[in-house]
């Protein structure tokens, strides 16, 4: 006896059902892995609390998750600044006008927009969303295709701008609601690390002249000079403090002073690396740490300021006044110098210090390995 035929009707709808099956599978499966790529994503972002580097990170992370091929984010000037400026570690493929302020006032309709409705847009739906807005232009100009606000408890404090997509296999340049969904995702871990990063960035640095606090420097030296040590690279500090400090106060008043503290420290700032840490130390004085540098090096970057802060008019309410500084340098080096301690490297620059101030100031002098008192 002949065996039954199946329905076509029947394999067909199985087929489908099997077909059904395997797509919600292939779809979990896809979620587990995106829930564990967004947990390693965490773990990453917690990784640094320096704002640099993280920075760095989430622009990485956010390149290789969407496939673009840039990424660049607009960040807060300082804690309390009135712009976000478009960072300098930033990887967009484009050409940037060197004659271009690329700045987002913190006030404008773009920000408060964005805190109102926290969502990731095109340039084209903020376009329609805003029309007139002048501050998408300045967006516009870096040819995004997709723009993404960082916001923790309805604050901005970033805007991440990705680059042109890498076309899938469909050819299309656009993102699905999946990824959208991701990319808001990432943009939630990224907004909570960059706000803890900028309030250890806050609680280690002074308020007055933005560079970073005496136990901070004292922090990290430690370490360097560790790395330095177990490297056997070199390392070199310097102590500056501003020549007749007393006289800007007692003649101009402490607003003066404040206004001369804080053009030195940012004459020093602009002069060393972004690996380098530059501390107010106490009062008018202020030190360097410079990695892998040797004395001479030092002595370049050393001279560099004091000639920049010679040559600096400084004018304080229609009064112009000259200002100098004074400089003392220490190395740390495994076979002429090798200080364990960062109090007395520091000391040892502060010695240097109290020469060039002995003899005449306005001047940096080098510390010998001879000089070096027990």
């Amino acid at each position: 006896m002949a065996g039954k035929k199946k329905s076509p009707v029947r394999s067909s709808k199985k087929r489908n059902e099997e077909q059904e099956s395997a797509e919600r599978i292939a779809f979990f499966e896809k979620q587990v892995y995106d829930l564990q790529q967004m947990l390693e994503i965490s773990r990453s972002f917690s990784s640094t609390i320096e704002l640099s580097p993280l920075i760095e990170s989430i622009l990485y992370v956010a390149m290789a998750q969407l496939r673009v091929t840039g990424a660049g984010m607009f960040v807060p000037e300082e804690f309390g600044g009135d712009f976000f400026t478009f960072s300098n570690n930033n990887y967009m493929e484009v050409s940037m006008d060197p004659d271009t302020e690329y700045k987002i006032p913190v006030e404008s309709e773009l920000v408060e927009f964005f805190s109102s409705q926290p969502n990731v847009y095109t340039v084209p739906e903020l376009q329609e969303l805003l029309p007139g807005c002048g501050d998408i232009a300045v967006i516009s100009q870096l040819s995004p295709s997709l723009v993404v606000p960082l916001i923790i408890k309805n604050r901005i404090n970033g805007i991440l701008i990705l680059g042109k997509r890498i076309f899938t296999d469909s050819d299309s340049d656009g993102y699905t609601d999946y990824e959208r969904q991701e990319i808001q995702t990432i943009s939630s871990l990224a907004s909570i690390a960059i706000h803890n990063a900028s309030l250890f960035e806050q609680s280690t640095t002074d308020a007055m002249t933005k560079l970073k606090m005496k136990s901070y420097f004292y922090t990290i030296l430690e370490d360097r000079m560790d790395s330095a040590f177990s490297q056997n690279l070199p390392l070199s500090v310097i102590m500056f403090d501003i020549d007749f400090f007393k006289k800007f106060n007692d003649t101009y008043g402490h607003a003066c002073g404040d206004y001369v503290l804080k053009t030195v420290a940012g004459i020093i700032k602009e002069n060393v690396r972004s690996g380098d840490i530059a501390s107010r130390y106490g009062g008018e004085e202020f030190t360097v740490m410079l990695v892998n540098a040797k004395k001479e090096d030092a002595l370049i970057v050393a001279e560099r300021i004091r000639k920049r802060i010679d040559e600096t008019q400084f004018c304080y309410e229609n009064q112009n006044m000259h200002v100098t500084i004074s400089g003392g340098i220490s190395e740390f080096s495994v076979e002429e110098n090798p200080v364990r301690s960062a109090k007395n490297l520091v000391d040892q620059a502060d010695q240097a210090l109290y020469m060039s101030k002995r003899n005449g100031r306005n001047q940096v002098t080098v510390l010998n390995a001879s000089a070096v008192q027990a």
